[in-house]
This record gives C-alpha cells, structure tokens and sequence, in this order.
C-alpha cells in the first residue's frame, strides 16, 4: 500500500497539470462536504432540538433562520483556506478566490445579523407593552449600518484593499450621502421623537386630514406609519409627517372609559313660550320631572312676591316656560340614563340663536368608548328627545320642504276658490 502511494505521489509530480486538478477536486469535495454535514447533520438536530420548544409554533421566533445563514459560512472558509494548499496555481487566482470568499463570509455575517435583528424584534413584539414602545425603526437603523458597514468591507475584499481607504474617501462624499439619506436622517430623528414622547402607539386611533387618514395604527417603521381606515383602506403616512403636521389621536377618550356626545336640538324659537297652569298640571305626571316644577314655582313666587306691583302685571312676574322646563327634564333624563358617565361633565345648555333654530345642545359622555355602543346610545337618547318634545308644546325647526310647498300651494288655492 505505501509503495503503490508512493508511485503515485511519484506520477503526480511527473505531472504537475493532473496535480493540480485533483487537488482542486478534492477541495471542491471537501467543501461540499462540509456544507453538507453542516446542512444534514448540524442543522436537523437543531431543528428537532427547537422542535420541542415553544419557539416551533411561531416560524418568526425560530433561531434557524440565522444558523441556516452562517451554515454557508463553511464551505466558503474551507475554500478560503484550503486554496493555498493548491500546488501550482497562480498567485492572482488565489488571491482573487481568497478575496471572493472574503466577499462571500462578510456578506453572509451581515444577512444572518439582519435575520438576528429581525428575531430581536419578533421576540420584543410577544411583549404586552411592545406597542407602547415600538424598535421597529431602531431595527431598521441597525440593519442600514450593518449593510453599509458590509458593503464597505465586501468593496474592500473584492479590490484587495484596506477599508480605511474606503472610509477615508467617504469624507468627502459626507454631503452627498447626507443628501441620498436625507429622507432617512430625518425619519430617524422623527420615530426617535415618536417613541420618547409617546406620541403614536400601534393600536391608536388617529386622524390626520391632510393624509386623508381616520383610523388604528397598524405598524410604524422607520419611514412609514400605516393606518388602517374605518373603510378598510391603508394609509401610508411619511414618519416624519408626523412630527411637522398636526394630528389627533384619540388614545386619551379611549383611556378615560367615556366617550363625548356634543350635539344640539334646533328648536323653533316661535314654539317657545310659558307654560299654563293647565300644561303645568299635565306635565306633573313626568316622573323625571318630580319635584322640579314645585320647588320652581316656590322660587318663582318668592321672586314674584318680592317685586312691588309683581302681582297686579303679569308682564311684570317671572313664569315657567315650556324650554326651560325642557331643559330640565333632559338633563335629569341624562342623570338617570344607564349609558351616561356620570362621573363625568354633563349639562345642557342654549346656545346663541340661529337662523335654523334655538341650538340646545347636550354635552356630556357615554360610559363606552366602543364606537357600535356609542352610536347607539347617542341615537337612543335624541329618538326619545325627539319624540318627547311635542309633550311640551315645542317643535323642531325644519326648513320648508317640497311637500309643505306643495301643501302651502293646495291651501291657497282652495281659499281664493
């Protein structure tokens, strides 16, 4: 067996060609086996080790992502020192393979450090303040930095330079690349003013007219925010956007457990007037309304009783009218409504009169902040107000309609026929 090694030892120098070429086959082959038990062996152990972990039912959590990224860092060290083993072969094809695996180790370092950012990330979200605090943009930073850093260092090998030479030109292309990334600089200082402020979480309600955007945050990246609005569509607001223009966010009514209803009744101000005693007596039998009209006619008498000659004018004496009694039997009907915030402000008020009515607006706030519930309790208290008031001698104003034209037209014409 030696000898038979021997003489082949003794062939292979007597040709220096075939040398070479089986060593390079037999470089070849050993990085492939390499690759291949780092594949087969290494990598399906981790797999069955992780497969008995928690990490198996989420794929963005699984670590193999990154393994399977520096597994191909094998074969290219193998070829990387295995080439100057290779007798006979010119010193520019060497340094260029070396160069080219260089290249190939670098690349492969900065794409399983991006997968390991990304795994970072997927592992912060799982946390149930993650949307208080988003890294998405952080993240995105890194892996900006880690891909220049490594598109310096790949130029570098593949030019079989120093990277300092490289860093060394980038100061006078510093305006220029600050041009280029203008729109990246200015994202970061904006999700870096985002996120210390507290100003945008995902999960918030938003508005912001002037990006035709009313709805929840979905994501907030370096230099986007998408919001999905209450049809369905995505808004894609720039970052920074959110720093230079105005915009509401609805966080605070969502937390404070009420929701606000500011909206009027228009009166018609020509069915206001005072009460009789024969419409005070009728409006006795209001439950709601116990106690108010007795203790308001006691107030009204003493005021009345007090003034000289209040008794013998009636211009003269203050008297209970049909909206202030209105009022009353509103706000008390709010106080006792089972979907009203009671810890919150409530009252009702007149507002200045308008050319469409007397405005008498409620304000006050539902014990929701579910927008389905909300809706429905504010509809629900001004279908009763609305069916309530002619009880009280008053009308809402409406602007004359084609029917009542037409009404008015018929009347007219029946008169003078």
């Amino acid at each position: 067996m030696a000898q038979e090694l021997a003489q082949f030892i003794a062939w292979l120098e007597r040709h220096p060609r075939s040398y070479t070429l089986l060593s390079l086959a037999a470089l070849g082959l050993l990085a492939w086996l390499a690759n291949w038990l780092t594949r087969h062996i290494l990598l399906r152990g981790l797999r069955r080790l992780v497969s008995f972990t928690t990490l198996a039912r989420d794929p963005d959590l699984s670590p193999l992502k990154v393994i399977d990224r520096l597994a191909h860092i094998v074969p290219a060290l193998v070829l990387n020192l295995g080439i100057k083993l290779v007798p006979d072969l010119p010193d520019p094809l060497v340094t260029v393979v070396e160069n080219v695996c260089g290249a190939f180790i670098v690349l492969t370092l900065a794409l399983a450090l991006a997968a390991a950012l990304n795994l970072g990330n997927a592992l912060y979200q799982r946390r149930p303040d993650a949307h208080q605090r988003p890294i998405k943009g952080y993240i995105q930073v890194a892996k900006i930095i880690v891909y220049g850093v490594a598109a310096i260092l790949v130029i570098a090998s593949l030019i079989d330079r120093s990277p300092l030479i490289l860093l060394s030109g980038l100061g006078a292309m510093a305006a220029v690349l600050m041009l280029i990334f203008q729109d990246t600089l200015l994202s970061l200082v904006a999700s870096v003013q985002l996120s210390s402020n507290d100003m945008v979480r995902v999960g918030d309600w938003i508005e912001m007219p002037s990006q035709n955007a009313d709805g929840d945050v979905i994501d907030i990246a370096l230099h986007t925010v998408k919001v999905q609005n209450f049809d369905k569509t995505i808004t894609t607001i720039p970052t920074k956007k959110l720093i230079s223009d105005s915009f509401r966010n609805w966080r605070g009514m969502q937390e404070s457990g009420g929701r606000r209803i500011k909206r009027s009744l228009y009166l018609d101000q020509q069915s206001i007037r005072f009460l009789t005693d024969a419409e005070r007596h009728r409006l006795d039998r209001f439950a709601l309304l116990d106690g108010y009209l007795p203790a308001k006619e006691a107030e009204l008498e003493a005021w009345n009783a007090s003034l000289p000659g209040g008794e013998r004018d009636v211009v003269n004496r203050r008297r209970v009218t049909n909206i202030g009694t209105f009022r009353a039997y509103v706000e008390r009907y709010l106080r006792r409504h089972p979907g009203i915030h009671q810890g919150m402000t409530l009252m009702v008020r007149q507002l200045a009169p308008t050319s469409d009515g007397l405005p008498l607006e409620l304000y006050c706030f539902t014990n929701t902040t579910a927008w389905l519930a909300y809706e429905g309790i504010q509809s629900d208290i001004f279908d009763h107000l609305l069916a309530i008031l002619p009880e009280f001698g008053l009308r809402v104003f409406q602007h004359p309609s084609g029917a009542d034209m037409r009404a008015m037209l018929e009347s007219a014409s029946q008169a003078t026929g």
